[in-house]
């Protein structure tokens, strides 16, 4: 199972990702591009071009962890690739929770708590 911390960030790359890729590819697009350490134990978040399929690449410290998801029907809300900004964002694990459920997380707005990075 994918145990995550209060300290463990997710990395969500914004864009497309080519879904054939597994392990190896995952991870180097990780360590490439993104410029991250996929064996970091933090979750890294890819989604296809139509946005009907995500996957997670997680390190749970003996091995590596590939997650799917396929929608039958709809779109997950992802954002787009933007020169402009990185390549990848960290967001919480409840904008993940929402997201994977449906929900899009730049929809909803954050309450005013106190909130520690």
């Amino acid at each position: 199972m994918l145990n995550s911390s209060p300290a463990t960030k997710v990395h969500l790359r914004r864009g497309s990702t080519d879904m054939r890729m597994g392990f190896e590819g995952l991870c180097a697009l990780a360590a490439g591009p993104m410029e991250l350490d996929p064996m970091s134990g933090h979750l890294f978040v890819f989604c296809n071009k139509s946005r009907t399929r995500v996957k997670i690449l997680y390190w749970d410290g003996s091995g590596l962890w590939v997650c799917a998801k396929r929608l039958e029907k709809g779109r997950f809300a992802w954002p787009e690739e933007d020169a402009r900004e990185a390549l990848a964002r960290v967001i919480c694990q409840a904008e993940l929770s929402m997201l994977l459920s449906g929900i899009d997380p730049s929809r909803t707005r954050k309450r005013a708590w106190l909130r520690t990075e």
